[in-house]
């Protein structure tokens, strides 16, 4: 490709501007190629439009669209789901920090900048760029985020939950790049949930089995429902459920009701939503959502208490799940150390940050390197108490 052919790049506030074949084009090209199931569905446009028609980004919400575009010729070879931010809520990679400090030396942090899918802390990619164009179109996307913020006078830019070599790339490219932790499940070619407790120590594996009994006589059945099976009645148990954790998390839900709506129509076939259900009746649940090699828990809510049963729909039925349907990995969210007794290990996930002040990007390039310090070190501790047999352990490393 030619270093020298001319790139525009605009910035537009509704996905309405582009069409679905255009922003998937680059989004998912690997979809468009065989018609099978994109890497992740949540730079998919249909994903962000649901967020957008419904409502849980927008106007009110402190997530304003300002979706990036990079045209050669007339030819969209890139895109980005760029958001204007007024505070730093359901991001999961945090600066509440260094907004403070900024704010305490005399700064306006807010509006800032954000490259990132709103409230998923998900890894995937974030420079959404055609095949062919890979490193002309990331570098646009990136030039295009610092010039807007450059232009409007806005503190920073954030691009969070990128793949490691996106991260790679951004840091060749000038910005900031931070570690932080998850836990994921990786599948070693089980070929049934028992085959996966085998490899556990026998402690490990016992805990767990015992922990499926208990949570498993709740009184009911535990069922999984996708595609077609999934029905507007499920949908409504659902949102009861996630209003209760959204209210006790994060002081009020990020999606709004119309958003579960949206998804039956346009996503349903990227949904996996688990119910414990007694007496026809659901009582709890968590929904995932269907990647290529990957699944990815979101959601969880009850209406009510039964031990164990949070590890069994979010944890357990996740790796059945995954087993089952020959995925790679279960990526379990954000935050936790109780998932590494079930099965989910340590990893590193990836973000890159640009702040306007050189002062203040000095000592955040400081502080990064000593979190990133931290971080490896804890993640090669928590391998260490890991739930699996050592043999296993070092032939994961």
């Amino acid at each position: 490709m030619r270093d020298d052919v001319h790139i525009d790049v605009t910035a537009f506030e509704s996905l309405c501007a582009l069409s679905a074949e255009e922003w998937d084009a680059c989004a998912c090209p690997e979809s468009a190629a065989d018609g099978d199931r994109p890497m992740d569905p949540f730079t998919t446009h249909r994903f962000l439009k649901a967020l957008e028609d419904s409502c849980s980004v927008g106007a009110g919400s402190g997530w304003q669209p300002r979706y990036l575009a990079a045209r050669a010729q007339g030819e969209v070879i890139a895109v980005a789901p760029l958001y204007a931010k007024g505070h730093s809520q359901g991001e999961y990679i945090f600066d509440h920090n260094w907004a403070h400090a900024y704010e305490q030396a005399g700064g306006q942090y807010y509006p800032k900048l954000q490259i990132a899918v709103p409230f998923t802390p998900a890894t995937g990619r974030r420079f959404l760029v055609k095949p062919g164009w890979e490193r002309i179109g990331r570098a646009a996307l990136v030039q295009g985020a610092v010039q807007i913020a450059a232009e409007n006078d806005i503190s920073s830019l954030h691009i969070t939950f990128c793949t490691e070599a996106e991260a790679e790339a951004g840091a060749k490219m000038g910005l900031m790049r931070r570690a932080s932790q998850q836990f994921h499940w990786v599948n070693h070619g089980y070929s049934s949930f028992a085959g996966f407790l085998n490899r556990l120590s026998a402690r490990k594996r016992k805990n767990i089995r015992k922990e499926r009994a208990v949570a498993q006589n709740f009184g009911g059945d535990v069922r999984a429902y996708t595609g077609a099976d999934l029905k507007p009645e499920h949908w409504e148990a659902f949102w009861i459920f996630y209003q209760d954790t959204g209210a006790r998390k994060w002081g009020q839900p990020y999606l709004t009701r119309a958003f579960f709506d949206i998804a039956h129509e346009a996503l349903a076939d990227d949904m996996l939503l688990v119910l414990a259900e007694r007496d026809g009746h659901p009582v709890a649940g968590a929904l995932n959502f269907i990647g290529r090699t990957t699944l990815y828990g979101r959601y969880w809510g009850c209406v009510e208490h039964h031990a164990c049963l949070h590890f069994e729909l979010c944890y357990y039925q996740a790796i059945d799940a995954a087993i089952r349907m020959g995925l790679k990995l279960v990526e379990a969210g954000a935050q936790g150390q109780h998932k590494l007794a079930r099965g989910y290990m340590p990893v590193t996930t990836h973000s890159l940050h640009w702040v306007a002040n050189p002062g203040f990007r000095r000592a955040i390039a400081s502080y990064l390197e000593a979190e990133c310090a931290a971080i490896t070190e804890e993640i090669e501790v928590l391998t260490e108490y890991g739930p699996f047999k050592r043999a296993l352990v070092e032939e994961q490393e």
